[in-house]
Parts: C-alpha cells; structure tokens; sequence
C-alpha cells in the first residue's frame, strides 16, 4: 500500500550532529537515535500526521492507489499471458493432429 502523505517542512539542517553515538551509553536508549531537540519534535509531529492521514485515507486505497499507468501495465500483462495461452494450446493442438506413427493422438 502507497503511503499518502501531506507534504510538509521535516527537513533537519546538519542532520550528521543531530544523532547520538552508534554505541549507546544506556543500553535502553538504543543507538543512534536523534537527540531531544525542536528538530525532533517536528519530525514525530509530522509521522504523526502522516500516519493519521494513511490511516484515514486507508479505506479509499482502491480509487487512490489506482493509477493509469498501472492500469496500462496491467493490460499488456494480461494480453501477452493471453496470448502465450493461445500459442500454447495452438502447439498442443498440432501435437494432436500430428500424432504418432500416423495415428492421431487426438481420436485415441
């Protein structure tokens, strides 16, 4: 399933100092987290938002998530299987006709 986010300013000026150590001094805290800063807060807002918004927009995945494009996709998908169908049961039906040592295989 797409996400579908509201775009918004989530973008962390000198990310690279923002993060702790890899190897965390309390086990409990885990590595490499972001460190407790306004920063921060707006990056958990704006999860919070785009979770809420995916969740409320989740029963209208099929009229949203579905694109032209795909849909394009999806057709040719299905032709060429068609198609490799009918050529396959176009073989069997020779292989039928042909038979073995003259007798057909088909009217056994």
């Amino acid at each position: 399933m797409r996400m579908f986010v509201i775009p918004n300013q989530s973008s962390v000026p000198k990310a690279y100092t923002q993060f702790t150590d890899e190897t965390p001094v309390d086990p409990m805290e885990g590595g490499s987290r972001m460190k407790e800063s306004a920063n921060r807060a707006r990056i958990v807002d704006c999860m919070e938002e785009f979770v809420k918004y995916t969740i409320l927009m989740k029963p209208h995945f099929a009229l949203l998530g579905d694109r032209y494009s795909e849909r394009e996709e999806r057709e040719e998908k299905k032709a060429a299987e068609k198609e490799k169908q009918e050529v396959e049961s176009n073989i069997d039906r020779s292989a039928d006709k042909q038979g073995v040592n003259g007798i057909e295989i088909g009217k056994i």
